[in-house]
C-alpha cells in the first residue's frame, strides 16, 4: 500500500500524521517506509533526529541518478535509510531537491517515482510526505500513491484550500493515475468543546466529503515528540493522541 499525505497548505499536519502513522505501522510489525518529499526535511528529522545531518544518500541523489538516465544503477532500497524504530525506514529529503525540481520537470520525470516504487520488495506499507504545493514533487507522490490522505486544520482558510486540493487530485486521477483514490480528510487540532471546529467538520459532512471519523487533538505533547525525534507511540504509548492516531491508523485499507 503507498499512500500520500497531500495538503498544498502548510502547517496542516503532514510529516506528523505521516510519521507517526508510520510508527504505528511499525511497531504492530509491518515493514513500513517513509518517503520525505519536502525539502525541509522535517518528516526526516522526525525520525532520524540529529543523525540526519550524517547521511550520504538522500532523495536528492536518487534524483541526481535519475537525470543522469542511470535508471536505477543501484536497487532502490539503497536509498532508504533505516530509523532506531525497528520495521521502519525512511528516504530523507534534503534542501538540493528545491534546485532538482525545474530539471526534474523540464525533463518530465514525474512519472520515476513510481517506477521505483513499484520495484521495492518486501514493504507493507509506504507513507509519502509532501510539501506544501501543487509542483513536481507532489505530482509524483500522486502519480505513485494507491491512496490519498488530505490533512485538515480546523479554520476557514484551510477549508477554502480544501476544495482546491480536491480538485487538483482529481485532476490527476484523470490524467495520470486512475487508480488513486482519496481515501479521506484527516481533521486535525481539533477542538470538540470549541464551536468553530465543530461546525466546519459538520458543513463538510453535510457536503459528503470524505471526513475520517477519527479526529486528533490539539495537544502540546506533540511539540515535545518532534523535539525528542520520537513519534507519539514511542513516546508516550498511553497519551490521548497517541489513542487516537491509533484510531486514523486502524480505519485505513492495509
Amino acid at each position: 500500500m503507498r499512500r500520500v499525505v497531500f495538503n498544498q497548505k502548510g502547517g496542516v499536519g503532514k510529516s506528523t500524521i505521516a510519521c507517526n502513522l508510520a510508527a504505528i505501522s511499525a511497531a504492530r510489525g509491518r515493514r513500513t517506509l517513509v518517503i520525505d518529499l519536502d525539502p525541509q526535511a522535517n518528516a526526516s528529522r522526525y525520525l532520524l533526529g540529529k543523525t540526519l545531518d550524517d547521511q550520504k544518500k538522500t532523495l536528492a541523489h536518487f534524483f541526481d541518478d535519475i537525470l543522469a538516465y542511470k535508471l536505477f544503477p543501484e536497487k532502490p532500497e539503497t536509498y532508504v535509510v533505516p530509523t532506531r524504530f525497528a520495521n521502519l525506514g525512511v528516504m530523507p529529503s534534503d534542501p538540493r531537491l528545491e534546485d532538482l525540481q525545474v530539471k526534474l520537470e523540464s525533463r518530465y520525470k514525474m512519472y520515476k517515482l513510481r517506477e521505483a516504487l513499484e520495484a521495492f520488495k518486501g514493504y507493507d506499507q509506504i507513507f509519502i510526505d509532501t510539501p506544501p504545493a501543487l509542483n513536481f514533487f507532489t505530482r509524483s507522490a500522486l502519480i505513485a500513491a494507491d491512496t490519498c490522505l488530505i490533512p485538515f486544520d480546523c479554520d476557514d482558510f484551510s477549508r477554502r484550500a480544501l476544495y482546491t486540493l480536491m480538485e487538483s487530485v482529481r485532476e490527476i486521477q484523470a490524467d495520470h493515475n486512475r487508480a488513486l483514490r482519496i481515501e479521506g480528510i484527516v481533521v486535525n487540532h481539533y477542538q470538540a468543546r470549541a464551536n468553530l471546529p465543530v461546525r466546519l467538520v459538520e458543513e463538510l459532512r453535510s457536503e459528503g466529503l470524505p471526513i475520517l471519523e477519527a479526529f486528533l487533538s490539539a495537544s502540546i505533547k506533540i511539540r515535545e515528540s518532534h523535539a525528542q525525534a520520537l513519534p507519539m507511540i514511542h513516546l508516550e504509548p498511553r497519551h490521548k493522541l497517541t489513542r487516537e492516531f491509533e484510531a486514523l491508523y486502524g480505519l485505513l485499507a492495509t
